[in-house]
């Protein structure tokens, strides 16, 4: 019988992943108005900066989580990715520090992202994984730990806009430096709290100490583990690498002409299929284990479409709240930067509640398949941009709508995250060989990689006076025309989620 309650160490990576989030979140809740207000970048030039960067930052978790399982362990990736990110936001504020200095603060700044990005690639997949590691195969509990460590990474996320923006967003440029230097000294709490607790909580079910070992080692059988390899094997291998070499070439070529030389969606779009397939061409994966990944690749796909619409949080939508949002509450008006708070405080409640709903379904032989819980987070993240459709229809340029409109959206689009996010990493989590534990959670987040871009792209149809967008034949002049994109998109990739949800439920194989 499984305790009903969580080890000890659930609750340290909580808290590491909580001050981890704040320095994340506080940085982003900023960024796009640092670059359009400080930096005095358009908007479209913006987008693209900070989709670039996002994409990135869930790109590189798949080289922190390979690094991981090969070489450091999870403890010495966490613990280089934190001080990567810490110098990376030391230099965003140096950044901020010397806008006269233009060319220099640019060169300051995208060194200073380069950082996080690296930073965050050794940190995310390593923490994530580690959660299911504290428990053993087949425990009730691991969903619910993941609901809770989702928690604490959303503590986080509603703390530091509030905090970063009520510094950093004064309505003064040069304040945007208080910002980002709150994010870095935070950043270097998580190292301390990390370095000093994790000899005395980091203990699996039977007493070991995790994350210092790598993954694949413990994974690996004597003959796996043996370095003389058959001629056959070599062969094999070196027929993989030139067919995921020649794949890469092709799609290259394609996403180079598609997207008009921009080598950052070069990039992130041919990695977010060529890795997932250098794991299929791994010879060691049994048929049900390769059956199990499938599920993962399919799901992770639809969950690009859930990501790009959500994502436009930190860009367009912050842009709608600064422009177009009347933030006046009893005389005081709300920094645009704290309406990024709404979503993590919603989170923080719901996810409360959701561990009980399940539960209280599950007893009742109701509970809904994991590919199921996640078409429905897609079908509510539609809802919530038809709720701002309402909103914004037939609002003439220049009058601000109501704050009800965008607190709705956070709503429903919580919601919609606690069906999908939590879910997804407990599923990663479930159907992975623990050979590959860090590197497939980074192949799950390389669906955010190419979420975050095409985000960014989608950004940039934000309607501005003057200029007609357009998105495959369609017009965009108006935030009704805008939202309604996000609409379209989501829905539709619901419905056929929904109606391969039985299929991929089989292919699962028993896990549930």
């Amino acid at each position: 019988m499984s305790s009903p309650k969580h080890p000890k160490g659930l609750y340290l990576i909580f808290a590491t992943s909580t001050a981890e989030r704040f320095s994340y979140y506080g940085m982003r809740a900023i960024f796009i108005l640092f670059l359009t207000q400080a930096l005095l970048f358009d908007k479209e030039h913006a987008a693209s900066i900070y989709g670039s960067y996002t994409g990135l930052v869930y790109l590189t978790p798949l080289i922190g989580g390979y690094i991981a399982d090969k070489y450091w362990g999870i403890r010495r990736s966490v613990f280089w990715g934190a001080m990567m990110m810490a110098v990376g936001q030391f230099l965003m504020f140096a950044s901020a520090s010397m806008l006269s200095a233009v060319q220099l603060s640019h060169w300051l700044m995208y060194i200073g992202l380069t950082f996080l990005i690296l930073g965050n690639g050794c940190f995310k997949p390593t923490v994530t994984s580690l959660v299911g590691q504290l428990y053993k195969p087949g425990d009730k509990r691991l969903d619910s730990a993941y609901t809770i460590f989702y928690m604490g990474v959303n503590v986080g996320s509603f703390l530091a806009p509030l905090v970063c923006g009520y510094f950093g967003e004064t309505g003064d440029p040069n304040d945007f430096k208080w910002g980002f230097l709150i994010a870095g000294i935070v950043t270097v709490f998580t190292v301390v709290l990390f370095e000093s607790q994790k000899n005395k909580y980091l203990i699996g079910p039977d007493g070991e100490q995790l994350g210092i070992i790598p993954d694949a080692q413990k994974g690996q059988t004597l003959e796996a583990q043996d370095t003389c390899l058959s001629e056959t094997e070599k062969n094999k291998r070196k027929r993989n690498f030139l067919l995921l070499g020649l794949l890469a070439v092709v799609l290259a070529a394609i996403f180079y002409w598609s997207f008009d030389g921009d080598w950052i969606s070069v990039g992130i779009f041919t990695a977010c299929i060529v890795l997932p397939v250098s794991i299929l061409l791994e010879g060691s994966l049994t048929k049900i284990e390769r059956s199990r990944i499938f599920v993962i690749y399919i799901i992770a796909f639809f969950v690009i479409f859930f990501w790009a619409a959500y994502e436009q949080a930190g860009a367009s939508l912050t842009l709608f709240a600064s422009e177009q949002t009347d933030r006046t509450i009893l005389g005081w008006e709300m920094p645009a930067s704290w309406i990024q708070s709404f979503n993590p405080f919603f989170v923080v409640i719901l996810a409360a509640i959701m561990p009980g709903v399940w539960g209280s379904l599950n007893r009742r032989g109701m509970e809904p398949s994991s590919p199921t819980k996640q078409a429905i987070g897609l079908l509510l993240l539609s809802l919530g941009y038809l709720v701002i459709c309402f909103g914004v229809k037939d609002v003439q340029p220049g009058i601000k709508v109501s704050l009800i409109w965008l607190t709705g959206l956070y709503f429903i689009h919580t919601m919609g995250e606690i069906c999908l996010s939590p879910i997804g990493l407990s599923m990663v989590n479930k159907l992975t060989p623990i050979r590959f534990a860090s590197l497939m959670m980074g192949i799950w987040y390389l669906s955010n990689a190419t979420a975050n871009k095409f985000a960014g792209t989608l950004s940039g149809l934000y309607p501005e006076p003057g200029k007609v967008k357009t998105l495959l034949g369609y017009h965009i002049e108006t935030m009704y025309d805008f939202f309604m994109v996000f609409v379209v998109m989501s829905a539709t990739a619901a419905l056929i989620l929904f109606l391969l949800s039985k299929k991929l439920q089989k292919m699962m194989h028993g896990v549930e």
